[in-house]
């Protein structure tokens, strides 16, 4: 899949995920969608898809607009910022590990590029389809959303202690 200068994944290019069993224990690991019934985890099953990635290549691109919610089913993912110029490494998301959720529900762009290290796997969530849930599923959606808040909220928690710690401890 080559989804260079862009954070859109061609759709045609998504596959479905074949086996609940393999995913369920990934996404009842993440914080996003914790409090979701089992009846909500299925219909969130049934929207999902999977994309696939070689060694190398882009997922979406500093500056571009959020699309998607990703989870890490297999490889690894890092976000680096001026990946065209001097690229500084920021993280690496393995297995398990969510990425673009709080970009999703925002109006800013990506703020990195996110590449994959190795063969990568994701499991994706579009953006419509989230915002989609609004009208087909409130309770679900206001979970995922609430969620969503919860965790941009820990980041930038976490962001002011290592910011206190700097200017402090210094």
């Amino acid at each position: 899949m080559c989804n260079e200068n862009k954070d859109s994944i061609d759709e045609k290019q998504l596959g479905p995920l074949l086996n609940i069993e393999d995913v369920l224990p990934i996404i009842n690991e993440i914080s996003i969608f914790a409090g979701l019934s089992d009846k909500q985890l299925y219909t969130l099953f049934r929207l999902l898809k999977k994309a696939h990635y070689r060694a190398g290549e882009k997922v979406f691109e500093e500056g571009t607009q959020p699309s998607h919610i990703y989870v890490v089913q297999s490889g690894s993912v890092k976000l680096v910022v001026n990946a065209e110029q001097t690229p500084l490494e920021l993280i690496v998301f393995k297995k398990g590990h969510c990425f673009g959720e709080t970009s999703v529900i925002g109006i800013q762009p990506h703020a990195a590029t996110a590449v994959c290290v190795e063969d990568t796997e994701l499991i994706v969530l579009s953006r419509n389809t989230l915002l989609s849930l609004y009208k087909s599923d409130l309770e679900m959606f206001s979970t995922l959303v609430l969620n969503i808040a919860r965790e941009a909220c820990r980041r930038l928690h976490k962001t002011d202690e290592i910011l206190l710690h700097y200017v402090v401890g210094q």
